[in-house]
């Protein structure tokens, strides 16, 4: 068997799977207007709203209030995002940012660092956290509503394998 006959198995092909990206703002009202402005502008994506948990006396928070914006993007926008949320971040993340699972997390601190989004004072400055989930085909095992199944220990995706990954599609340098 020739070098050139051993293919890769389309199977072990590591791909985006969602990117969810979130403001939390700690408050209602005006502040989830202009997080909404936010997320629109940098996704394109009209975002949902999240609600709290619980009440917190001291921070003035009550349960079911609105306190925050969330918009995940998956599929063909997850690339374009990707490369415009890395930017953001000079194209370097920390090695603490991989999760051994395969998941990916970082921080923006002002959304006006990523390319194509401009100030604006109505709205002022606002960070994002950002997550991004690596999968491969068949994850959909998992989350399927007959027949659910585990994804095997060898399917999953490393910590190493991730880094790699960025490495090679994002240009992204891992300190």
């Amino acid at each position: 068997m020739s070098q050139t006959a051993v293919q890769e198995n389309p199977m072990r092909k590591i791909r985006v799977g969602k990117v969810v990206v979130n403001i939390g703002l700690g408050k209602s009202g005006e502040a989830i207007e202009r997080g909404k402005k936010v997320l629109q502008q940098v996704t394109g994506q009209a975002p949902a709203q999240t609600r709290a948990k619980s009440s917190v006396r001291d921070f003035g928070i009550h349960k079911g209030e609105p306190i925050g914006v969330v918009v995940t993007v998956r599929g063909e926008g997850t690339a374009p995002l990707m490369e415009k949320l890395l930017a953001a971040r000079e194209k370097k993340l920390q090695e603490s940012c991989f999760d051994p699972r395969g998941s990916v997390s970082f921080g923006i601190k002002e959304h006006i660092e990523i390319p194509g989004t401009r100030y604006d004072p109505a709205i002022g400055i606002l960070g994002m956290n950002v997550s991004v989930l690596l999968e491969r085909p068949g994850f959909s095992v998992s989350r399927r509503r007959r027949k659910t199944a585990r994804v095997g220990k060898s399917h999953l995706i490393t910590r190493e394998e991730a880094v790699q990954y960025f490495k090679d599609n994002f240009g992204v340098v891992v300190q």
